[in-house]
């Protein structure tokens, strides 16, 4: 059974989350433009044997939406991370993230080895490995344009309009017509999430915050230290290779930044592969999570 719950965090935010189970922790973190709804699947499939807990990230959906865009900042995002598991008396703890949520789970298991047992990450892109290809691949810098527009003023107004019709396009159109559910049901759920009053400014500024887009004359790239971005936790990464966003040139070169890395592709699905080939995620969850640090997956 799946629990809508309110985590209070020591920094002050609020945090809903999906929780079901017991046992080792594992946290799912969502990417724009979803919530934490996207991983009721998973929730479902493995509360049998861990404590699954699926987060609203800051900004989205049901949890705090603090105004200033310096507050959607990586720092404070990763922190959010550590102090959830802190509220729930959890040490150590497995992250399954996607898209931007996998962006904060890099961070946190490259800054924080001590607290994460394994990463296991889905379309998301390694900070230097995308660095290095915004700076190397202009298809890369197109595919990426969209970021661009989500930093401007109209963003909100633009994407809102006919109900959320541009958002609904490029996610929920997307993995309906490959496989994924898209009732509408699951369309109502995500405007319900989208029309939160505030959420879609929030969520639009964790990319106004961050320094990761295509660069510009006034807003270069930035000047990352590989050193601080390596990954020395066992990390497994899921690749839908039909991603127009994030180009799977991304994956060339990873695992010159994690110690001990696994990368399985899946052809026939795109970023959202989540929703369009679940049996095959939840299988190699499965493998993954019986036995952190050593592949058993198919």
């Amino acid at each position: 059974m799946i629990e809508s719950r309110f985590v209070d965090l020591a920094n002050g935010q609020r945090l809903h989350c999906l929780v079901a189970g017991a046992g080792p922790l594992v946290m799912f973190l969502h990417g724009f433009p979803e919530y934490s709804g996207m991983w009721r699947g998973q929730l479902e499939a493995f509360a049998a044997t861990h404590l699954c807990v699926a987060p609203d990230q800051r900004g989205y959906n049901l949890s705090s939406r603090p105004l200033a865009v310096r507050d959607y900042r990586a720092k404070p995002l990763v922190e959010d991370i550590l102090q959830l598991a802190d509220a729930l008396r959890h040490e150590r703890f497995t992250l399954v993230a996607h898209d931007w949520g996998g962006a904060i789970a890099w961070n946190v298991a490259a800054w924080h080895p001590d607290r994460v047992e394994q990463l296991i990450i889905i379309n998301a892109p390694h900070p230097i490995t995308f660095l290095r290809e915004l700076h190397a691949s202009a298809a890369q810098r197109d595919a990426s344009a969209y970021m661009t527009f989500f930093r401007l003023d109209k963003a909100e107004r633009v994407l809102s309009e006919d109900r959320f019709r541009r958002l609904r396009e490029v996610s929920l159109d997307v993995w309906g017509s490959n496989g994924g559910d898209a009732s509408p049901a699951t369309v109502d759920a995500y405007i319900n999430a989208w029309s939160q009053p505030g959420a879609l400014t929030a969520m639009l500024n964790w990319y106004r915050a961050s320094p990761m887009h295509p660069p510009t004359a006034e807003e270069p790239l930035p000047d990352l230290n590989p050193d601080q971005f390596h990954v020395r936790v066992p990390t497994r990464v899921i690749w839908g290779e039909r991603d127009h966003a994030l180009l799977p040139g991304m994956l060339d070169g990873l695992d010159a930044h994690v110690d001990e890395l696994e990368i399985v592709r899946i052809p026939d699905a795109s970023h959202w592969v989540v929703h369009e080939r679940p049996a095959r995620v939840d299988e190699l969850l499965t493998a993954w999570l019986a036995a952190p640090g050593r592949s058993k997956a198919a």
